[in-house]
């Protein structure tokens, strides 16, 4: 399903394969591997003595959310998590000048029985089915992934590539992107519902291939956020550790290129979630938008 990537690539060509729908799988990114010891550090601390990989036997589900929240929270605002990923890009081929970048997260899906009834909560549930394209409303956009971790098909996310350029029934139309904003303003991201940030199928469709993706801790895998893709529902009895992001090459932002719209009806775009990987700037202030922008066709 992917490709694997030696590194450093290519900018224009990397990126134009992304667009296309190709998956780039890396494998020898030393600031990668950094990054998973400094995270396995950062938890087994935080978890002692349990194993992070074992917290949801030791948490009732809302000292989970709580917890994990918390976690987060600090991986995103570290230093040291910044310098690494932005290593990362620049190990790959890609200047961290030229990127812009979102949040860095630290996810957790934890074990949960099969029929448990459990309330949703933005950092302990399974992920619906979406393309990130549909909120973000950036075509431009490529996500990375990496599991902290070892995971196998019961414990990751999956790709659904018969749906590259198949159009799917959607909510994008009636997001409300503002709504959603000024209410994470007002009491915080993680007061957000699981299913908040993203819109959802909006009939059922027959998917076609289902590709979950395993790859090993220290590899990362790039892929176009306009693929359709959802978390696999939890019941491995460990839970699911992973590192991601969202990208965007500046220069394609400002000239269009990205790759097809084939279901997006998003009223806004989104650029107000990045931030230059070099130094932090915000998107919107590099390229004069507001935080907000009108979508514009074509």
């Amino acid at each position: 399903m992917y490709s694997s990537v030696t590194a450093p690539v290519s900018p224009r060509d990397f990126h134009d394969r992304i667009y296309e729908g190709g998956i780039a799988r890396f494998s020898a990114l030393e600031p990668m591997k950094q990054l998973v010891a400094f995270t396995r550090n950062m938890l087994e601390e935080a978890f002692a003595p349990h194993a992070p990989v074992e917290v949801h036997r030791h948490l009732a589900h809302a000292r989970q959310v709580e917890v994990f929240a918390e976690i987060e929270k600090n991986f995103a605002r570290s230093a040291e998590v910044k310098r690494l990923w932005a290593d990362l890009f620049r190990a790959a081929g890609l200047d961290p000048a030229g990127v812009a970048r979102d949040r860095l997260h630290l996810r957790f899906q934890p074990h949960q029985d099969p029929g448990a009834n459990l309330p949703r909560a933005r950092n302990t549930s399974t992920i619906a089915f979406h393309r990130d394209t549909w909120g973000s409303n950036l075509y431009a956009q490529t996500n990375w992934w990496a599991p902290v971790y070892p995971i196998t098909e019961g414990r990751t996310f999956a790709i659904y590539p018969d749906l590259w350029m198949r159009a799917v029934p959607n909510t994008s139309a009636s997001f409300d992107l503002e709504a959603l904003l000024a209410r994470a303003r007002t009491e915080g991201r993680h007061a957000l519902g699981a299913d908040d940030a993203i819109p959802h199928l909006s009939a059922p469709v027959d998917v076609g291939a289902v590709r979950p993706v395993v790859i090993e801790p220290g590899e990362v895998i790039a892929f176009s956020s306009a693929h359709a893709h959802a978390g696999v529902p939890n019941t491995t009895g460990s839970t699911r550790i992973s590192l991601e992001t969202r990208t965007l090459w500046i220069e394609d932002v400002l000239v269009g290129r990205g790759a097809s719209n084939v279901d997006g009806q998003a009223p806004w775009m989104a650029p107000g979630w990045f931030r230059r990987a070099s130094d932090g700037e915000k998107l919107t202030t590099l390229l004069g938008w507001n935080e907000l922008e009108p979508y514009r066709p074509g």
